[in-house]
């Protein structure tokens, strides 16, 4: 049986319909740069989140990086981000000429562990990163907390956390500024790349708009170095049709999740995930750790099982950012969950037959 890690043809036949029609309206209008589509999504998922503004952007990692550069970050600076997560959250840093330091994660949550922030904090530190990885929160209090005392800002990495909540709260709204990303794979995705910025601060908010379209204040009047970065009305068209159900996809993905958990529970050699406490889990990625990940992965392929590894290297130990210094060892946890992260297919349309064939072969490696 063949499961791909993902099935996006199914969620295109989903909204098909809604789709087909914004699409025709859109090209009897002919507002393709921040037309009326883009405007109404904004506005949806501001609405959403329980922001007050949200401007579309090209990408989750120009949501960062316009974020930073929105919050006064640039050359000298340092960002506090977890060394275990995705090359853009620090790309995004160095990209506004800061310096990314890296702190350790939570075993537990895969998330930025909090305990060891404030040692990492410095006299040129000026905000603080946290990734809600997976689908899942960083613990944001704690971060708040260390933010205020050091007087930093905060902007959430929120490009896998759609939906996901913090004691009750929708990610998104519990720092500075937030970035999601709509790549094609997230539980919110496009149909390419795209991206936005969230933000409850009415100066931020006009600062970005800037930021995204050339620095304009005008048709022809440019007040700062802006940039090309407008999510576009066919991207948004989609991101319509998919935000009407999010909340339903995102149950379903829970409820793959307590599946793949009640099957695989006591399995020996398979370490499941921790779904913390205290918010809402909406598991953009199944990632379960398993000791010997590279014969178990190649093993899953050959019955037809696509899994993947979000992420094989910690981003202190890549190539590029070697220039920083920092050393194998410096950063145990991320280094031991790279090691042995492995991701299930998790999808709203998956079957259950479909659980049923990972769970099988994946107790068969796992024995072997």
């Amino acid at each position: 049986m063949n499961v791909p890690f993902v099935d996006l043809r199914s969620q295109y036949r989903e909204i098909r319909p809604g789709a087909q029609r914004g699409l025709a309206a859109l090209f009897q209008r002919g507002d393709f740069i921040l037309g009326q589509d883009v405007q109404d999504f904004e506005i949806s998922f501001a609405r959403y989140l329980g922001v007050p503004f949200a401007l579309g952007v090209n990408s989750g990692t120009d949501a960062l990086f316009l974020g930073l550069l929105g919050l006064g970050i640039g050359p000298g600076d340092e960002v506090v981000v977890p060394a275990f997560t995705y090359i853009a959250s620090a790309f995004a840093v160095t990209y506004t000429g800061a310096r990314p330091v890296f702190v350790d994660i939570n075993e537990q949550t895969f998330t930025i562990d909090a305990d060891l922030i404030e040692r990492a904090v410095t006299p040129k530190t000026k905000a603080i990163m946290p990734v809600h990885l997976y689908g899942q929160a960083a613990d944001m209090d704690p971060i708040a907390r260390i933010a205020k005392r050091h007087r930093l800002k905060v902007i959430e990495d929120a490009a896998q956390a759609h939906g996901t909540q913090y004691k009750g709260k929708n990610t998104g709204g519990l720092g500075d500024v937030a970035a999601f990303s709509f790549y094609p794979t997230k539980n919110l995705s496009g149909f390419g790349d795209a991206g936005m910025l969230v933000t409850r601060d009415s100066q931020l908010f006009r600062r970005l708009l800037r930021l995204r379209d050339y620095g304009r204040r005008t048709r022809y009047e440019h007040v700062c170095l802006g940039y090309n970065s407008r999510l576009d009305s066919v991207q948004a068209v989609f991101l319509k049709e998919k935000l009407k159900r999010l909340d339903v996809w995102n149950k379903k993905r829970r409820a793959v999740a307590r599946a793949y958990a009640d099957f695989l529970k006591g399995v020996e050699g398979v370490r499941l995930p921790a779904a913390a406490g205290y918010g809402q889990h909406v598991y953009h990625i199944f990632a379960v750790r398993v000791k010997d990940r590279d014969r178990v992965f190649e093993g899953l392929k050959n019955f037809g099982i696509q899994a993947a590894v979000h992420y094989p290297i910690p981003l202190h130990l890549q190539e590029v950012y070697k220039d920083l210094g920092y050393r194998k060892g410096d950063f145990p946890v991320a280094e031991r969950v790279a090691r042995e992260v492995l991701c299930l297919p998790i999808y709203p349309h998956i079957r259950p037959s479909q659980v049923s064939w990972v769970v099988r072969v994946l107790k068969r490696l796992a024995r072997e």
